[in-house]
């Protein structure tokens, strides 16, 4: 199963650095809005949707992305959306244990996942002449998931949330944290950029975040009584188990870029 779980990885990461540095801009957006869609049908799936609203689900997700591709709503606002859900609303469900049947709330809660994440993706891409900013971001979330893994097999004794995610410890968060602190400091120490705390509390809130977007997918998963969103990719199960992470990150991360901007 590891050895599965690392072929496909390695195809991704490939696939992923041809399509970031080789695609034009146009190329990108298609390529998200796939990966967008895809989420989506994962998501329909999750939230139990039937018949007719899960092909008007997807039809909406599809057309609401590329409104908000062609900047119809300032991306200051759907990012500060993702925050206040990431931060605040999906803690204290995961706090809870709420669950919910209603497919229109699980509708809402899948666009506040998968659309800011999608133009996150397009404007960290965009924000240099090469998308350092997104592929940064994304090993960040990787480097996070790597350490935790191992310091979780390792030493993990504490449980972190055993009603939602029993394999998850305190210990894997600390080694996630200790492995993501390493890499922010030889990021910084190739890249030349100066040594500041800043770059570090960023990337602790990046871990923090990572693991409640990897709880919340869990719950989500646990609500609707299966053990992978799809079957996707081998290995791996669906698009939103690999990207669950990244759904919590990338929106905070370009808020952040926007906010350094402004100041």
């Amino acid at each position: 199963m590891l050895k599965q779980r690392v072929i496909t990885a390695f195809i991704l990461l490939f696939l992923l650095l041809a399509i970031l540095f080789k695609l034009p801009e146009t190329g990108w957006i298609i390529a998200v809005g796939m990966l967008v869609m895809q989420g989506c049908w994962e998501w329909q799936k999750l939230s139990k949707m039937r018949g007719i609203a899960s092909g008007v689900y997807c039809l909406l997700t599809l057309l609401l992305f590329l409104l908000l591709q062609q900047k119809m709503v300032p991306q200051v606002f759907v990012y500060t959306a993702a925050a206040v859900f990431w931060i605040v609303w999906v803690p204290g469900w995961l706090f809870a244990g709420w669950k919910t049947s209603n497919p229109w709330l699980m509708a809402v809660v899948g666009w506040l996942v998968l659309l800011p994440t999608g133009l996150a993706m397009l404007d960290l891409r965009a924000a240099s002449p090469q998308p350092w900013w997104l592929l940064g971001v994304m090993a960040l979330v990787w480097m996070a998931d790597i350490s935790a893994y191992f310091a979780g097999r390792k030493f993990g004794k504490t449980k972190l949330a055993p009603s939602i995610s029993p394999g998850k410890t305190w210990e894997g968060v600390a080694g996630a944290m200790l492995g993501v602190m390493l890499y922010v400091a030889v990021v910084l120490a190739i890249s030349g950029l100066k040594m500041h705390y800043t770059w570090f509390v960023y990337a602790a809130v990046g871990v923090a975040l990572s693991v409640i977007g990897d709880l919340f997918e869990s719950a989500i998963k646990r609500q609707a009584g299966v053990k992978d969103s799809g079957a996707l990719l081998p290995g791996h199960g669906g698009l939103l188990d690999r990207i669950d992470a990244l759904t919590s990150t990338l929106p905070l991360a370009a808020l952040t870029l926007i906010l350094m901007k402004v100041a």
